[in-house]
Parts: C-alpha cells; sequence; structure tokens
C-alpha cells in the first residue's frame, strides 16, 4: 500500500479524462473505472471536450457491471462537442441506456471561452467567437433556456473556465433561474472571489492538474495549437481552499492526459500534497468523497 491510499476509500473522482482525445490517454475508460474501484473509490466522473461523456459512462456501468463503483458523465459545450445549443444541452440529459444514464452535468467551454483564449493569445477574431459573461444584463441566447432546462432536470451547472468576476456573476445568475447544484473551477481565482463563489452555495473545484508538471507541457486540448497553462503553486491552491471552506470545496485529479499518472494515482499524490499543506484526514475525505459525491447524486 503506497502512503495515501487510505484516503482513496470511498472518493469521487468528478474530473477524469479517460475518453478518447488529440492527446494521448494514460488509460482507457475501462482501466480508469477498474483502477479506481480496485484502489476502494466510490465513483468516477467523465469529462470530454469532444463529446457528451455520459455515453461512454453508461457504457463503462453495462460493460463492467461493478456495483462497487459508480460512473457518470456529462456535456462541456465546446463547439466540438456541439456547442452551446439548447437541443444539444437536451439531448445529452437524456443520452444513454436508459433512466439515470444521462448527462449528470451540464459545462460551459473550458476552453473556447474569451478567458481562457487571451490566455492562449488567439487570434482577435478565435478571442471575439469565443464566450464571455457580459457584465451586466442578461446572459445571451440561448443560455437562459439552457440554465432552465439545467435547473429542471436538477443537474450540476458547471460555470466552465471563465473569468473570476464572470464566475461570480454566473453563479449569481444561475441561482436566479433555479439551479442548485453549481460547480466553479477555481484553481486561478483571486481569493475574494473564491469566498463569493462559496458563500453563494456553490462548490469551488481544485485540481491536481494545475500544481502538476503538465503545466509545463504545450497540450493539445480542443485543436492542433498546443498550449501551456498558469500553474498554480501549493501553498496557492491550499489558501484558495481554505478561502472556500472545505465545506464548499472539491478536490480531484483532472488527469488522464500522457503527461501524468493514471487518475488514481494523480489524485492520491494531490491528497497527500493537500495532507502536507495542513488539512486534516476528515477534511480530504469531505473534499474527495462527501461533497463530490452529494453534487453529482452519487448512490442516490
Amino acid at each position: 500500500m503506497l502512503p495515501g491510499s487510505d484516503l482513496l476509500k470511498g472518493a469521487v473522482d468528478n474530473h477524469v479524462h479517460a475518453c478518447p482525445h488529440l492527446n494521448a490517454r494514460s488509460v482507457t475508460v475501462f482501466e480508469a473505472v477498474r483502477q479506481a474501484a480496485a484502489a476502494g473509490m466510490r465513483a468516477v466522473g467523465l469529462m470530454d471536450n469532444f463529446c457528451n461523456s455520459a455515453g461512454y459512462a453508461a457504457l463503462a456501468t453495462r460493460e463492467l457491471a461493478d456495483p462497487e463503483i459508480e460512473v457518470f458523465g456529462g456535456l462541456i459545450m465546446e463547439p466540438q462537442a456541439g456547442g452551446i445549443a439548447l437541443e444539444v444541452v437536451g439531448a445529452a440529459l437524456g443520452y444513454g441506456y436508459g433512466p439515470g444514464t444521462g448527462a449528470r452535468f451540464v459545462s460551459l467551454p473550458t476552453h473556447h471561452t474569451r478567458h481562457v483564449a487571451r490566455i492562449e493569445g488567439r487570434s482577435t477574431a478565435y478571442v471575439e467567437a469565443c464566450f464571455a459573461v457580459p457584465e451586466r444584463g442578461e446572459l445571451p441566447d440561448p443560455l437562459p433556456a439552457i440554465l432552465d432546462l439545467v435547473a429542471a432536470h436538477d443537474v450540476v451547472f458547471n460555470t466552465g473556465h471563465v473569468s473570476g468576476p464572470e464566475a461570480v456573476r454566473l453563479v449569481d445568475l444561475a441561482h436566479r433561474r433555479g439551479i442548485g447544484r453549481i460547480l466553479v473551477p477555481s484553481a486561478h481565482y483571486a481569493e475574494d472571489e473564491v469566498r463569493a463563489i462559496a458563500a453563494a452555495g456553490a462548490f469551488a473545484e481544485f485540481s491536481f492538474f494545475f500544481i502538476s508538471h503538465a503545466t509545463q507541457v504545450g497540450l493539445t486540448h480542443v485543436d492542433a495549437e498546443r498550449h501551456t497553462v498558469p500553474a498554480v503553486r501549493l501553498p496557492e491552491m491550499a489558501a484558495l481552499i481554505r478561502a472556500a471552506g472545505c465545506e464548499q470545496s472539491i478536490v480531484n485529479s483532472d488527469a488522464g492526459v500522457f503527461v501524468l499518472p493514471p487518475p488514481v494515482e494523480a489524485l492520491r499524490e494531490f491528497l497527500l500534497l493537500l495532507q502536507s499543506a495542513g488539512f486534516a484526514e476528515p477534511e480530504l475525505r469531505r473534499m474527495s468523497g462527501a461533497n463530490p459525491a452529494a453534487l453529482f447524486k452519487v448512490g442516490t
């Protein structure tokens, strides 16, 4: 047993990139799920920039038929996956092998946002074509109708990779439209923004990827261009988690890309790093297990 293996018991890694990709993967979907089950984990959430991953999750659930672990997926509204479109979201929510196998989350783009496009140094035309949250007024169509559909199905709304101020506004607007389950990737935000997100009842997400060596490698995430992302030092991430509070924080691997260890190992390393940063075992178990299980309705 490697140090920290016990921390994986009952964990839910809701951010695993094991689906086919333009980048090489460290594991297939089946391998990722089998490894998580062997580690005693409770659930795995699949993410994919190119399609609704609920289909892969439903296939893994049926093929592996392991009652000890749950597999779920959802939709990132990248252009390659159909974009920000009501019809695409509607299909994702029902896609699978019958009741309970549709998308459990709907996410705004993770790369096709103006915030990320500017960081990546994309062209002006590319940046202008990307999603952005207006500073005031209503959200652009069809997003209000999409939020209403997400609320009606009571699935998770993921704010995607927008800026901190955009995320704070999105949480407020999503709540106003009746959405009760919100996840906000928060590794690059300011502490006051993370506090506002958590105070509004959303969960702040923190991933191993952003403190790992993968931030030093130019990777292809949605097209042929390769880009790095800003790294976050462990003390900085620990401070952000404390700003949100363990009650409103979720930690996961965001692993699967070939330059990182497989997701189970990445999560083990992340939990050990957080433990070394001063987080107690009950806090780690809450952030890696109880919180994501409640948010994604694992076991219900």
